[in-house]
């Protein structure tokens, strides 16, 4: 514990050694813990008893979450035509085509999630480097390459996240702020738990949710007994 500072630690002597937190008293925990000097986000972490390696066995997928990130998203929109102004009536802070790719690969980055047109494709290629590693990049799978970005960009804004397994199986997501109270964050992770679920693939054998747990931006995590929150939260749990 000597690497962390007094308000991490003061946060991690709450925890009871090797508990498993039901979700609204984790979520009660978190939000007591000593406060940062900013709002920190919320996040999930999940393991997952899959082996990402087969192409059959990737989990991945997006949903809304009913009470937002709690952050104003700063969308933009590779379009044209009708479909740019119907972007930014949606409210995308930046719509454009070779233009905006431009102003992207000189080193403007002040955006959270990027939707693009099919028939703008040809343009995002050559900013793969430049999203692909801050999960930027539009993705059909992901729902970003659309020509309805009227509806994409509102669900992106109203607090559409997505989530994606890595290569050690583990699934990393923002359920929301602590600002934003006890009530909210366990609606907020609860419906994340069930998308989670609901995206098993079928070629997963055994346990597929194996741990979970919650933690603030700059906090401890905080252990959740999978099993329990999964029979409260995941309506497909048989």
């Amino acid at each position: 514990m000597a690497r962390h500072g007094k308000r991490y630690r003061q946060s991690y002597d709450l925890l009871k050694q090797d508990a498993r937190y039901g979700l609204a008293d984790a979520v009660e925990l978190l939000i007591s813990m000593p406060a940062a000097k900013f709002d920190e986000s919320i996040e999930l972490h999940a393991r997952l008893g899959i082996d990402p390696t087969h192409a059959e066995q990737q989990v991945r997928g997006t949903v809304t979450l009913p009470h937002g990130t709690g952050r104003d998203m700063r969308v933009i929109v590779f379009a044209a035509g009708d479909k740019a102004q119907e972007a930014r009536d949606a409210g995308a802070c930046e719509v454009g085509t070779d233009e905006l790719a431009k102003k992207i690969q000189g080193g403007w980055a002040d955006f959270d999630a990027a939707v693009a047109t099919p028939d703008n494709m040809r343009i995002i290629g050559p900013l793969g480097r430049i999203l692909g590693p801050r999960g930027l990049m539009p993705n059909a799978r992901a729902g970003t390459v659309s020509d309805d970005v009227g509806r994409v960009v509102g669900e992106l804004m109203a607090g559409r996240v997505e989530f994606r397994v890595d290569r050690l199986a583990n699934l990393h997501v923002v359920a929301g702020r602590v600002s934003m109270g006890r009530d909210s964050l366990i609606e907020n992770i609860g419906v994340l738990v069930d998308a989670i679920w609901r995206a098993r693939p079928s070629a997963s054998k055994g346990t597929y949710i194996r741990t979970l747990s919650i933690c603030s931006s700059m906090g401890p995590g905080v252990p959740l007994d999978a099993q329990a929150v999964m029979a409260e939260f995941a309506a497909a749990v048989a």
